[in-house]
C-alpha cells in the first residue's frame, strides 16, 4: 500500500487516486482487485463522511468508482471511472463526477458502480492510465500468469508501470503462452478482394 500511498506522491508527485490504477490479475483473493480496493480506500480516506453501504461496497466522498455496465440514461458506460462527490443519506442520493460532469444515483442504483482504486487487468481493457501498478505473486496468480494478462497490464501505463511482487512471477508470466493461434482464414480472404 505505501507505494500507491507514499512512495509514488513523494518520489514523482502523483495523486495516489487521480494518477495511480492499480491493476490486480483477479478479482479475488489477498492481491485480489476485491482486498487491495478495501486497502486503499481505508489508506487514502479514512475519515470521510458520510458513508453508505450498499451491494457490498462502501462509497464516501473522493471515492474512486468505476462504472461496471452501460447506463445510456446516464450517459455513463462500462469501464468509465469517476469520483463520489457528494453522499446525501436524506435524499438516497450519491453523486458522481464523471469527467466534469456530475451524475446523480439513487442509493437502489449502485449496484452500477464498485470501488476503481483496483480494477482487475481484464477490466482496464481499452484503457490509459499515467501511472499503473502491477501486483503479481506465485501463490496466488499462478494459474493467472501469461504473456497476454501482463502485457495487456504493462500497456495500460502511459507514463510509468511498476511491478510489484516475486520476479519469478513476472519471469513466469512473461514466459507462459497459452493462447492458441487463431484459424480464421482471414489472410486468405482479404487477398481475394
Amino acid at each position: 500500500m505505501t507505494v500507491v500511498t507514499q512512495r509514488l506522491p513523494q518520489k514523482f508527485g502523483l495523486d495516489p487516486v487521480n494518477d495511480v490504477q492499480v491493476l490486480a490479475p483477479m478479482n479475488r483473493g489477498g492481491l485480489g482487485a476485491r482486498s487491495l480496493n478495501i486497502a486503499l480506500q481505508e489508506a487514502l480516506s479514512p475519515e470521510a463522511h458520510p458513508k453508505v453501504t450498499r451491494y457490498g461496497w462502501t462509497y464516501a466522498p473522493g471515492d474512486k468508482v468505476i462504472q461496471t455496465v452501460n447506463n445510456y440514461d446516464k450517459e455513463v458506460f462500462n469501464g468509465d471511472i469517476g469520483r463520489v462527490r457528494s453522499v446525501d443519506i436524506e435524499e438516497s442520493e450519491l453523486i458522481i463526477e464523471f469527467e466534469g460532469r456530475e451524475v446523480p444515483y439513487q442509493f437502489n442504483e449502485l449496484d452500477e458502480v464498485s470501488l476503481a482504486y483496483a480494477i482487475s487487468i481484464h477490466k482496464s481493457q481499452g484503457s490509459e492510465y499515467s501511472c499503473v501498478v502491477i501486483p503479481m505473486a506465485m501463490p496466488l496468480h499462478y494459474m493467472l500468469l501469461e504473456r497476454n494478462l501482463l502485457y495487456t497490464g504493462v500497456t495500460r501505463g502511459k507514463n510509468l508501470v511498476i511491478l510489484l511482487g516475486q520476479h519469478k512471477a513476472v519471469t513466469m508470466a512473461a514466459r507462459t503462452v497459452t493462447s492458441q493461434k487463431r484459424l480464421t482464414n482471414l489472410k486468405a480472404r482479404l487477398q481475394q478482394l
